[in-house]
């Protein structure tokens, strides 16, 4: 495991490291996934360090979801080490508790209101007193700017509110790590961006990991530290680009040198591997 230094000069210690990881979805008969079956990835090596924002691209089918998953402790590697925050993922979503996941859909219960729905996590885990779970569900509604809509249901919403009381249900616990797995890729491109602008707003205010799959190389580009580019199944990461760009990111960024240098950059990684 290798260690960043502090500005200090205090180490760092990764909040998620992967050696060799390999993981096969299983076939029949084999549900651990040892053997048989098909192998998503192999040989995956990588570091996720406090307060970063990482973003994973690759071509479709590359296992960019099935990482994120792996590392909040929803599929079970079959090979290599992981361990999040110094444990296993398992022992990590359980016992740490202090991640969230964004799933590409909101998952949002249809017959609770958005503040029962952003609540839920809170009913789930350690229980708080009543009054602490009220302040820490209006916070996360205030956060993104859900406060007037609390008491509708997800029905009365559109799209790019659902997702935004989607990222309230995962803010909801104040992570240590936020993992997107690409939640804002079927909406328009103005909700989007938008969106997109407001999680760098709540990252940069809350300082958590961040580690977000996406399609959009550009979005990757303005959202992350560092892009890791996948191969085809199974996938491995071929390639770290670091996003040396300044933040806050303006809204011209996207139209500088830098910034159409760094996608011509991560288009070739993408477009050789596919």
């Amino acid at each position: 495991m290798s260690l960043v230094t502090t500005p200090d000069r205090s180490p760092v210690v990764p909040l998620v490291a992967a050696r060799g990881l390999g993981l096969r979805h299983g076939g029949h008969g084999d549900p651990a996934g040892h053997a048989g079956g098909v192998l998503a990835l192999d040989g995956v090596d990588l570091e996720i360090f406090p307060g970063e924002f990482v973003a994973l691209i690759g071509p479709s089918g590359c296992g960019k979801s099935t990482l994120l998953r792996a590392i909040a402790g929803l599929v079970r590697p079959s090979s290599g080490e992981l361990q999040v925050a110094g444990l296993t993922p398992e022992s990590a979503r359980t016992r740490w508790g202090r991640q969230a996941f964004v799933f590409q859909d909101p998952t949002l219960l249809p017959w609770r209101s958005v503040r029962a729905n952003v609540g839920l996590p809170l009913e789930l885990g350690t229980p708080a007193r009543p009054s602490d779970t009220r302040l820490a569900v209006e916070r996360a509604l205030d956060l993104v700017g859900l406060t007037d809509f609390a008491d509708s249901h997800p029905a009365e919403l559109s799209g790019g509110m659902r997702m935004r009381a989607s990222l309230a249900r995962a803010l909801v616990t104040r992570p240590e790590l936020l993992l997107l797995d690409e939640p804002f890729g079927a909406l328009d491109e103005l909700t989007r961006e938008h969106l997109d602008d407001e999680l760098l707003r709540l990252w940069q205010r809350d300082g958590f990991a961040a580690i977000a799959v996406t399609h959009s190389i550009a979005e990757a580009v303005w959202l992350a530290d560092r892009v890791l580019v996948m191969s085809p199944r199974p996938g491995r990461i071929l390639h770290t680009v670091k996003i040396s760009l300044p933040r806050p990111r303006p809204p011209d960024l996207q139209t500088s040198p830098e910034f159409t240098a760094l996608l011509a950059t991560l288009r070739s990684y993408v477009q050789r591997a596919a």
